[in-house]
């Protein structure tokens, strides 16, 4: 299968996408179309097919470091769980590897089988298993597969966790609550995985709940690649952190954005998943605001962040997100006509039922794959050009 293909601009010309030339750029007849040159069609949702996470202008390299990758190295072995095997062959499709074959069941109690079909016997294993709903689930099946790769000799395995489930218990709000993100942390490490691989962890502080070491990759890049292809007049735009907590990440994205001025929506929190929208921090009045998360759960947040910015005067409203949970009642709340455009990626599968209009899906493979070799030739992601990843 060949590799993905996008026609959208590469991330670093997205300053001068974003210049103040374009004053008469808008969001609202913008409708974005990328091509996707694969042997098999890509499945395409609401007429926003799957796109690569980067422009291939600013994958393809031309430094001596592109020489020294052995693309055809037999002892690198992928195995996608049931979780997200989409992804799991997207990126395989991108590093032109096959999937590894595993025979993953179910028995009648609800107990789970993993059988390596393969042998890995030395090999450098990596187990591609987002921990999203169900949760639990999905979390036992990658703690099986793991302990099926170490007793099958595999030399180093690597859990590649797209979306980390269990981040947001990362810490106690009030007494006698339990840190389960740590929980979860030694349960890998204890199932015998040598790294971790997550994207957007909900903290950074996740990080040092592992004793092993973990690469933590951003979906940043891939979503700023894609508005860059918007062209939107920087005069125009406004981040907006949808609560105090994401400040710093919407902060980010807004230096990234030809330095975006920044809006916040205060907030409190009368329990899980409820969320009562108390003031506005920033003026939106008359501009695009760019909401930014990373994840969406029950969509309650961002929803009554972007009624409050409607209330403001913003002229559209969009929301960025890398983790799509989307638990009930999201779908309704983000299909209401608040959001000109909701962007996600696939970190988490969207089924069908799930499908709306404003719905885009940008598609981490090449981020994560090219992250992956990078781990297996034990290569930095500082080295240029692949800082901007945010490999860290």
């Amino acid at each position: 299968m060949a590799l993905l293909h996008s026609s959208a601009p590469a991330l670093t010309s997205a300053a001068t996408l974003f210049s103040n030339n374009n004053k008469t750029s808008s969001l609202s007849g913008l409708q974005h179309r990328i091509r996707c040159n694969v042997v098999e069609p890509l499945k395409c949702e609401n007429g926003h097919p799957f796109v690569s996470t980067l422009s291939n202008d600013f994958l393809a390299s031309k430094s001596p470091l592109d020489f020294t990758i052995n693309k055809h190295d037999t002892r690198l072995r992928i195995f996608s769980g049931t979780a997200n095997p989409a992804l799991s062959q997207e990126i395989a499709c991108y590093m032109g590897l096959e999937l590894g074959k595993i025979k993953i069941k179910r028995f009648a109690d609800g107990e789970i089988y993993v059988q390596l079909q393969e042998s890995v016997r030395g090999c450098d294993v990596f187990l591609v298993q987002p921990t999203c709903p169900p949760a639990n689930e999905n979390l036992m099946e990658l703690l099986i597969m793991i302990d099926a790769c170490r007793r099958a000799s595999a030399k180093n395995i690597t859990a590649v966790i797209p979306y980390f489930g269990y981040a947001r218990a990362d810490r106690k709000t009030q007494g006698r609550e339990s840190i389960a993100a740590k929980l979860v942390a030694n349960l890998i490490t204890e199932a015998g995985a040598n790294r971790v691989l997550a994207c957007d962890l909900h903290s950074g502080q996740s990080m040092g709940y592992f004793d092993i070491p973990v690469d933590h990759v951003y979906g940043q890049p891939v979503i700023l690649d894609y508005l860059a292809s918007k062209t939107i007049c920087s005069d125009d735009l406004v981040v907006v952190s949808p609560d105090v907590g994401g400040v710093a990440r919407a902060r980010a994205f807004a230096k990234k954005l030809s330095d975006a001025p920044l809006a916040i929506v205060d907030k409190r929190r009368h329990g899980h998943n409820v969320a009562e929208v108390m003031n506005l921090i920033g003026d939106v009045k008359g501009k695009v605001a760019v909401m930014v998360d990373d994840m969406i759960d029950t969509a309650g947040t961002i929803a009554k962040g972007a009624a409050l910015l409607h209330q403001e005067g913003a002229r559209e409203v969009y929301a960025c997100t890398t983790h799509a949970v989307f638990s009930p009642p999201a779908i309704e709340r983000l299909s209401s006509g608040l959001f000109q455009e909701v962007i996600i990626t696939n970190t988490i599968p969207v089924s069908e039922k799930n499908y709306f209009p404003q719905l885009t899906i940008l598609s981490v493979a090449n981020l994560l794959g090219e992250t992956i070799w990078r781990v297996h030739d034990d290569c930095s992601g500082g080295y240029e050009p692949y800082s901007s990843l945010g490999i860290d």
